[in-house]
């Protein structure tokens, strides 16, 4: 029940689900939100075998390849706090189908785009649908089904969203292989998939309306949005557009912080914040949130560089690079769905965290031993283990801190590790592809001949035509890029190790069985201090 003194905010319908829905609803729905963050991962990842033909088509120079790719990344990421507090005021199912019209629209004008410009706005507007699917379908997952059989369904979106991380490079391949469909499909190829999951969600997702007469603190989330743009243009565009150690650098980082800072002292203030920081003194929430940044950086910043691996340092083509991913797809869509549904079963959760912290870390050190001559089957072996890893932790790691917090803030704690996991992923692919063009530079300098004039081309985006080399020459590069990769695998692996030790920290605590609030000794307290919170803001004012 709501305290007598609750302000305004929370007297109004907090919009909880009904305790129970039938299987086929919830069934049918699922299948609807699965399907939207299916093609919201998917666009970020499909590209990436299809830039070569895509900025040969547009005529476009290496500074907009570099725009393509992080335009939608930066929007999603920046967008995803304010996606969670929406969804914690105003109706759930208008975002999602929002968010999915917007994924929509943006695919379907960068598909027809003839010029770069266009291109670049279009993928603005993908990123920003996507940020609301990503936040959108794991809120709604758990306003209609509670934390005790949320494991089994948790599972499946794990394993969804492992798998169109990895399999987006093949499908891109694939389309960018096929003579009569080319690039354009990769942005197409969502749209119908898209269409779809607003349909089902329009006939089989029912929740009560959320709306609450607030005022939403756009002047919170302008800073939040502005502070974390600056920080992610940073880190993609040092080392590459200019120097780590320049003014570009200084006036990002800077700014940034300054934003932020300035975001942290407005949220403190209003009664309505975008980030209720109270929910930090939670210590699940805490750590979970420290462990989706880390994951992020080990995971997104390790695996994306696989692909390019496949083609350099073993010869595959992009279709055939893309099948050799399928290991770690496997072990992921596997372990995520087995997990999630002995969670259901036992109400356990930590034992699958922690199991699969490590084995995330294994994989990722044995990673770092490949070469460009290392067996496949061993390469899959190593790849399935981290897959294996990454299904048991991602998912459960938003199952934990979901357990723990006021349904009130729901919305918003599912979005920061959202936010979490998305940043730390373009820190990792920002820094450890640094660390990946410095070495592939440093070898090849070392060459001569053919070798010499392949290093011109061996950049983060731009590679050697290992058909046109001599033979000494392609060795040369293919042992390079094998090394280079083995380095960044290298470098995530203490990442690896700090995601254990921080799951280790986590408090284990039983699964609801309802979608009310915590119980007594049982939840976050969250809910509380966030009322204590919104009370004396309403009294200063």
């Amino acid at each position: 029940m709501e305290p007598d003194n609750a302000s305004p905010a929370r007297t109004a319908d907090t919009g909880r689900a009904p305790a129970e829905l039938p299987r086929r609803q919830v069934l049918q729905t699922v299948s609807g939100l699965v399907v939207g963050l299916f093609v919201a991962i998917l666009a970020g990842t499909v590209v990436a075998n299809a830039m070569p033909a895509m900025m040969a088509d547009l005529g476009a120079d290496q500074s907009a390849y570099s725009w393509i790719i992080t335009a939608e990344l930066l929007a999603m990421t920046a967008t995803v706090p304010l996606w969670g507090k929406l969804a914690d005021l105003y109706d759930k199912k208008l975002l999602v189908q929002l968010s999915l019209v917007l994924f929509v629209v943006g695919s379907l004008l960068a598909g027809l785009s003839q010029g770069v410009g266009l291109l670049i706005l279009s993928r603005v507007i993908q990123g920003v649908g996507a940020g609301g699917l990503t936040t959108s379908t794991q809120i709604v997952l758990a306003a209609i089904i509670p934390p005790r059989q949320r494991g089994r369904y948790a599972g499946v979106f794990g394993a969804v969203f492992s798998s169109a991380t990895v399999v987006g490079p093949l499908i891109g391949g694939v389309l960018v292989d096929t003579p009569w469909l080319g690039w354009r499909w990769c942005f197409f190829f969502g749209v119908p998939f898209g269409l779809l999951a607003i349909v089902l969600l329009q006939r089989t997702l029912h929740l009560p309306s959320t709306r609450r007469e607030v005022k939403v603190d756009y002047l919170g989330a302008f800073l939040i949005v502005t502070g974390v743009s600056a920080l992610l243009i940073w880190v993609s565009f040092a080392g590459d557009e200019f120097a780590w150690a320049s003014w570009q650098t200084a006036a990002l980082t800077l700014g940034g912080t300054l934003l932020l800072a300035a975001a942290v002292a407005v949220e403190a203030r209003v009664p309505e914040p975008v980030i209720p920081l109270g929910i930090f003194r939670n210590r699940t929430v805490a750590l979970t949130t420290v462990a989706s940044l880390l994951v992020g950086v080990a995971l997104f910043g390790g695996s994306v560089f696989l692909s390019q691996f496949f083609q350099m340092a073993m010869g595959a083509s992009p279709t055939a690079a893309g099948l050799m991913s399928l290991p770690m797809v496997v072990g992921s869509l596997a372990a995520s769905t087995v997990a999630g549904n002995l969670i259901t079963r036992t109400g356990r959760w930590k034992p699958f965290l922690v199991a699969g912290a490590a084995l995330t870390a294994l994989g990722t050190a044995l990673l770092a031993t490949i070469g460009a001559d290392t067996p496949f089957p061993l390469l899959s072996a190593y790849m399935a283990l981290l897959g294996t890893g990454v299904g048991m932790l991602t998912q459960n790691l938003i199952l934990a801190a979901q357990n723990d917090v006021d349904p009130a803030d729901l919305g918003a704690t599912t979005s920061v590790l959202s936010f979490s996991r998305s940043m730390g992923g373009t820190i990792g692919t920002s820094v450890l592809g640094a660390v990946l063009a410095h070495r592939i530079a440093a070898d090849l300098s070392t060459g001569s001949g053919g070798a010499g004039d392949a290093a011109s081309g061996a950049s983060a985006h731009s590679f050697p035509d290992l058909s046109a080399l001599p033979a000494s020459a392609r060795t040369l590069v293919e042992n390079a890029y094998g090394d280079a990769t083995a380095d960044i695998f290298l470098c995530a692996t203490p990442v690896a190790v700090l995601v254990l030790v921080a799951v280790l920290f986590v408090r284990e605590k039983p699964l609801r069985t309802t979608n009310q609030e915590p119980e007594t000794g049982a939840g976050s307290g969250s809910g509380s201090v966030r009322e204590s919170a919104r009370v004396a803001s309403a009294s200063r004012a």
